[in-house]
């Protein structure tokens, strides 16, 4: 047996539908020959187990389906063991370019370099001018641009500032025009410690999409249709994207959730979030390292996110696990109109 699943010789299914989002080991017979079974093998996530059958994603490759009465042996089994690799080389104009694929905004136009992004305003990320680069006319003229733009949509307008990478007198044509700044943290790490911490594995569960429970502790988000459709749409944008779930007890909010997505070597994490009542009893950890997992299985080497200087809490979690500061940049709200 190629996943050791024996009882006296004989193969043995040791997973049902409970194991949906468990990285599993399954045997299934994929043909006939000769009236003779062939036996085939997939490890991956258990990523649906209804009616229809079982399907499976492996580390690579699309995912293998298949209906349940062909199923022969199965086991759930520990995360991927990735392999220690340094941190992608990467500077901070490329990696806010890889950050915008990884949380693509619903509506996006080019203003020269500039990248205006839209949608129905979640999130400030998905919401704002991402300046890199030359916007092809004078500051002044490309601001006020911008700000209609902003305008005929219902959004305040808000400009994402890096430095290096958006023009140099940028951040003082802002301050003359007496836009406010929210500092924020970039932030990587090698992504083979992360996948490797222990804790609950066991109880984490992954997803292609954020179901209702796991939207229902998602915070960013109330109850305003085109808020929410917006939110589902950047949610389940991006290259690979997986969403991690902590089940809570029956008919409750996930204790914990979180999402990824996988875009080459990088992985990005995001909507890290835990119940207030089982915060410090290391589900965060357990949700990050089970994402990490997933992403060193698809190839990725690299991990990180973006978070508020102002959250401390959630920047003191990533100190432990190993995230440090690449650059900074700042989101600037031109003035109301």
């Amino acid at each position: 047996m190629a996943d050791g699943s024996v009882t006296a010789g004989r193969p043995e299914v040791r997973i049902d539908r409970s194991d949906v989002g468990r990285r599993v080991s399954a045997r299934r017979i994929s043909e006939l020959v000769d009236g003779r079974p062939v036996f085939r093998d997939v490890v991956g996530v258990l990523v649906s187990w209804d009616d229809a059958g079982l399907t499976v994603v492996p580390r690579s490759g699309g995912p293998v389906s298949f209906a349940e009465d062909l199923l022969v042996a199965g086991k759930p089994v520990p995360p991927f063991p990735a392999r220690p690799a340094p941190v992608p080389s990467a500077g901070p104009v490329e990696l806010q370019r890889i950050a915008a694929r990884s949380w693509p905004a619903v509506e996006q136009e080019q203003l020269g370099g500039w990248v205006l992004r839209a949608s129905a305003g979640f999130t400030r990320r998905a919401n704002s001018v991402q300046a890199l680069g030359d916007p092809g006319r004078p500051l002044p003229q490309a601001l006020a641009e911008a700000d209609a733009w902003y305008a005929a949509r219902g959004l305040p307008a808000y400009v994402e500032v890096v430095t290096p990478g958006s023009p140099d007198d940028l951040a003082a044509e802002l301050d003359r025009l007496g836009a406010g700044l929210a500092k924020t943290l970039f932030r990587t790490a090698p992504l083979a410690p992360l996948a490797r911490l222990g804790g609950a594995h066991e109880r984490v569960r992954l997803s292609r999409t954020a179901g209702p429970a796991w939207m229902s502790r998602y915070r960013r988000v109330g109850r305003d249709a085109a808020l929410e459709q917006a939110a589902a749409a950047v949610l389940h944008g991006g290259p690979s994207v997986w969403f991690a779930t902590v089940p809570g007890p029956s008919g409750a909010a996930p204790l914990a959730i979180g999402r990824l997505a996988v875009d080459g070597p990088w992985a990005c994490f995001g909507a890290i979030e835990v119940d207030p009542a089982a915060r410090r009893s290391g589900l965060a950890t357990a949700v990050m390292a089970v994402l990490a997992a997933r992403a060193a299985e698809e190839g990725a080497t690299g991990a990180y996110l973006q978070v508020e200087e102002e959250n401390t809490g959630a920047v003191a979690l990533y100190d432990r696990l190993g995230f440090t500061t690449s650059h900074t940049y700042h989101y600037a709200r031109l003035p109301q109109r």
